[in-house]
């Protein structure tokens, strides 16, 4: 598989897109204004103990308090001894208390973090996992003798009350390859001790990478064929990553120095808007519509303009199995995750049910994310589960519109900031006049000039370009309007972004 990576920095996100074959198969968004949490590790203080819904609330120090439901408590010295007549776990938690937690998945809307007391620090090839004797590796590992020799290979490094689990990515890695990440998490988890004795809660003991590290870390392998950065930056990361993990793919990086932007360029930025509508068209003709709510993701299967030369449960069948590849592809790309339900076509046959139930789970083989699936009931809905491993593509590239009470959604403030930063890279090819006016939604306005100062310099500095922000409530939150400084005359159409 043809795999290449593009990487394009912005004033107000990074966005990493990974194609597969030719075509966009996974797009990752980090948004400078949003500190990733997922993977640190703090040292928290109990607040609330809820044993009617075996849950804590957990003062981490980031905004509103982490959930840590009592099945994610693994150590003993926290647990009591339970009646085993009763399904309900017993803690020996109290409000007050100091705890050592880390996050697993990321605060969303008005929820907490969730988080959960059994440790683990990610490296490049393994995973550690402090307080245990576990050595396992990746299931998505299917070589035996692979999976032997690199479980052989953890045995002999692994000290004492230090598990580990191979990661995919240490596929045909040497043993000094293993050994130096190793290493690394061993000196990592020695630093977070020390903090966490010295340190007083809420605070922060041990922070993961920063996302783009972080994707960059799991994406970066000998498979890569081509990796395009646009900033320079992120190119001496790339560089440093390649020779950290003694990868032969050195020749393979590229700076990209076009003013056009990489991602207009790639027609990435087309792809990405597609990601934002419900519909989905297949090439047969038939669609899908992909709905998100509050408790699943429902995934509806329509037959469309199709128009089979077959009976209805070939014609069925054909339409199901092409969806099935398109939804798998949908998931990964529009990063959902939880409850997922897909109404398929009906079909009579059992059988049938079968040979589509198998092409979704083959398909999903290819997403990083864990997934459990079920089979095809006799209703045509397959459920299915897959793995939260960030905001949905909708949530890192729009918000809740204030004016339609949140029924619908408009771009977030830093995809604008990446449209404005578009327009005046296209603007300055074309003209020498490089002062303009730059009129906003009061909000907006506020935003740039106050909460992202530095990204309001950094537009100007690197398109070379004076701007005077311009409040004017009659700009929509989601729009801006450019004039030159001494006019007042609307020359935003000029450029198409």
């Amino acid at each position: 598989m043809k795999k290449e990576i593009y990487i394009s920095e912005s004033v107000g996100e990074t966005r990493i897109a990974v194609k597969e074959n030719g075509k966009l198969a996974e797009i990752h968004v980090d948004k400078q204004s949003k500190e990733r949490t997922v993977g640190n590790i703090y040292k928290g203080v109990v607040e609330n103990v809820i044993p009617g819904m075996q849950a804590a609330f957990v003062n981490i120090g980031q905004g509103n308090n982490a959930f840590l439901p009592f099945s994610e408590i693994s150590d003993p010295e926290l647990l009591a001894n339970s009646n085993n007549n009763s399904k309900e776990i017993n803690v020996l938690l109290s409000p007050g208390q100091e705890i050592i937690v880390q996050v697993i998945k990321e605060p969303f809307d008005k929820k907490g973090a969730r988080i959960t007391t059994s440790l683990s620090i990610a490296g490049r090839f393994i995973v550690l996992v402090p307080n245990s004797k576990y050595v396992g590796v990746s299931k998505k590992m299917r070589d035996k003798y692979e999976r032997r020799r690199l479980k052989k290979i953890a045995f002999e490094i692994k000290k004492h009350g230090l598990g580990i689990i191979i990661r995919t990515v240490a596929e045909g890695k040497t043993e000094k390859q293993i050994q130096n990440d190793y290493a690394n998490l061993e000196k990592k988890y020695k630093q977070l001790i020390a903090s966490s004795e010295e340190a007083t809660g809420p605070t922060l003991i041990h922070s993961d990478l920063e996302m783009t590290s972080s994707v960059l870390r799991d994406l970066i392998s000998d498979n890569v064929e081509k990796i395009v950065v646009d900033s320079k930056n992120n190119f001496k990361k790339m560089q440093k990553i390649i020779k950290d993990d003694s990868l032969e793919i050195e020749n393979l990086i590229e700076h990209y120095k076009k003013r056009m932007p990489l991602f207009k360029e790639e027609k990435i930025d087309d792809e990405l808007m597609k990601l934002l509508r419900k519909k989905v068209w297949l090439k047969s003709g038939a669609y899908l519509i992909i709905e998100r709510t509050e408790a699943m993701v429902v995934v509806d299967v329509n037959s469309g303009k199709f128009v089979g030369k077959k009976g209805h449960e070939e014609n069925s069948l054909k339409i199901n199995l092409e969806a099935a590849k398109e939804i798998a592809k949908q998931l990964r790309l529009r990063h959902l995750s939880g409850l997922i339900l897909i109404d398929f076509i009906d079909m009579m046959t059992a059988e049938n049910r079968k040979k589509v139930y198998l092409e979704m789970k083959k398909e999903l083989k290819k997403d990083r994310a864990k997934v459990a699936v079920s089979e095809i009931s006799e209703f045509g809905v397959l459920e299915m589960t897959r793995e939260r491993t960030g905001l949905s593509i909708v949530d890192s590239l729009t918000e809740h519109c204030d004016d339609c009470k949140g029924i619908g959604r408009i771009i977030s403030k830093e995809t604008l900031l990446t449209q404005i930063d578009y327009w005046l890279r296209d603007y300055k090819q074309k003209n020498r006049d490089l002062r303009l006016k730059l009129f906003l939604h009061p909000e907006i306005a506020h935003y740039l000039k106050k909460e992202q100062k530095k990204a309001y310099i950094r537009l100007m500095w690197q398109n070379f370009v004076y701007l005077k922000i311009i409040e004017d409530i009659n700009v929509e939150k989601n729009n801006f309007k450019f004039t030159k400084i001494n006019s007042n005359e609307d020359i935003t159409s000029e450029i198409v972004t």
